[in-house]
């Protein structure tokens, strides 16, 4: 009768590992090959928008960012830079704003429409109502890029990480991540460096 109760502990401990390990599988986002998510999200000219949206569209340069980030804004010129220079090629920029308005007001839907104006966007502008996309990527900072591929109807996560590797200064960037995967996958070649570091500021989450 030990030897039952004590073979069914260690087959509970062993499920309750294995959910511990899924959960944090599921938290920890996307890697790249995955397939990505579609979402629904709202536009600062008040439409819903998806990916599912774009028929044409041979990928997407996904970049969650926000209004107040300093690094953000530091990037906002080289995202309206990439939008123009790979949109007719079939990957346009779609942005989307991941933080919590209550927590930082900065990013908050009319100041979405503000900054969008002032700054002249290119590109869909989303806000991550509710918070529930952000997770699901695995974006942790803002700028964080996810660059995906259209593969036989589904979304494959091909680079992730920084846009390039000096936020300080365009003039001084040596190494364009965002821009190479790009026009590495335009090619029909695999991205050389899949994986960067995201340099920006953590998503603002509601407590």
């Amino acid at each position: 009768m030990k030897k039952i109760k004590w073979l069914s502990f260690g087959l509970m401990m062993i499920l309750g590992l294995l959910s511990f390990s899924s959960i944090k599988t599921i938290n920890s986002g996307y890697q790249v090959g995955d397939e990505a998510t579609d979402f629904k999200l709202k536009n600062i000219d008040g439409k819903m928008v998806s990916l599912s949206d774009y028929k044409s569209a041979k990928g997407f340069i996904v970049i969650f960012t926000c209004n107040h980030c300093p690094y953000a804004k530091k990037y906002e010129d080289r995202i309206i830079a990439l939008d123009k220079m790979f949109k007719s090629k079939g990957y346009p920029v779609i942005a989307i704003n991941p933080n919590d308005a209550t927590v930082q007001p900065q990013d908050g839907f009319a100041e979405m429409q503000t900054r969008a104006k002032e700054k002249g966007f290119t590109f869909p502008y989303l806000v991550d109502e509710g918070q529930k996309i952000y997770p699901i990527y695995g974006a942790t900072k803002t700028p964080h890029v996810y660059i995906l591929e259209k593969e036989n109807g589904k979304n494959i996560v091909k680079y992730i990480g920084a846009i390039d590797n000096n936020y300080e200064n365009p003039n001084d960037v040596s190494e364009f991540y965002a821009q190479d995967a790009v026009n590495q996958l335009l090619k029909n070649e695999a991205v050389k460096t899949e994986k960067t570091v995201a340099i920006g500021c953590t998503i603002k989450v509601k407590k």
